[in-house]
């Protein structure tokens, strides 16, 4: 059975939880915020605001049928993290009915471009149900900023910060090893490339180079080495190490660790 006509038991799955309605309301409001639809749904919202359950389901599951695939992946998303969080929880039920939280899912859907792939799509989804958890490692405002990092960022570069997450201290050389596997010219396209995302997971404080730090935290100079060649550094450089930054290591926990699905009758 297709993804598409899986989705209105989906929604029938996550409407019996008894959050239907606000799954609805969710839809309603991120697809407000899109420049395509928004029209239609700012006339036509305040009407279904109003109505039961059974309506919202039947319309939603109806429309979401019949629309492109970018936009009925908004309903996909937003059933699979309701179905992650734990809405047994009274204080995640309470943020994820909060105007913060909503905010939230609208920047997410806003601009649909963002999950323009399957791999940012569920890089988007973990960050809303991480979001919704009650316990929170840093502000909305960190979190609007890794939902913008899914869209400025490639896949390429998600996967250079998985591996810098899991082996702490790797070089480029040896990231590029996993990536892509044997070198190439210094002067080829693909190396200037890999070049440009190392420089702009840099700039963004995603990543960093290793640095030894005092007990309080502060990062200590290192001397400079004197150059023993009259080659500039290699885009495969394997001395330097490289490691996450703090908020790096934020973004993985939001956007890279899944939130297991709750469970239904006691089982998963």
């Amino acid at each position: 059975m297709s993804k598409d006509n899986r989705l209105p038991d989906e929604l029938d799955s996550a409407l019996k939880f008894g959050y239907g309605h606000k799954i609805a309301k969710l839809a309603l409001i991120c697809l407000s915020g899109m420049p395509e639809v928004g029209g239609v749904f700012n006339a036509v919202a305040g009407v279904w605001s109003e109505a039961e359950q059974e309506y919202f389901k039947k319309v939603l599951a109806s429309w979401l049928k019949l629309q492109e695939a970018e936009i009925k992946e908004i309903g996909v998303t937003l059933v699979e993290v309701m179905n992650r969080v734990d809405t047994t929880d009274q204080k995640v039920r309470d943020r994820i009915e909060s105007q913060e939280y909503l905010s939230l899912i609208k920047k997410c859907f806003r601009d649909w471009s963002a999950a323009e792939s399957e791999q940012k799509r569920i890089l988007i989804r973990n960050i809303l149900s991480n979001a919704a958890s009650s316990e929170k490692i840093c502000g909305d405002d960190v979190i609007r900023m890794f939902i913008e990092w899914i869209d400025r960022y490639t896949e390429a570069q998600f996967s250079i910060i998985k591996i810098i997450y899991e082996n702490p201290g790797i070089t480029r050389y040896q990231i590029w090893q996993k990536i892509y596997g044997p070198t190439v010219r210094e002067d080829s396209a693909e190396a200037d490339l890999f070049r440009l995302f190392i420089h702009d997971l840099g700039l963004g404080r995603v990543i960093r180079q290793h640095r030894e730090k005092d007990y309080s935290g502060n990062f200590i100079k290192t001397r400079q080495k004197k150059s023993t060649t009259n080659h500039m550094t290699s885009a495969f450089d394997d001395e330097k190490q490289y490691e996450l930054t703090e908020l790096g290591r934020w973004f993985v926990h939001y956007a890279m660790n899944k939130v297991v699905p709750k469970l239904e009758n006691g089982k998963k």
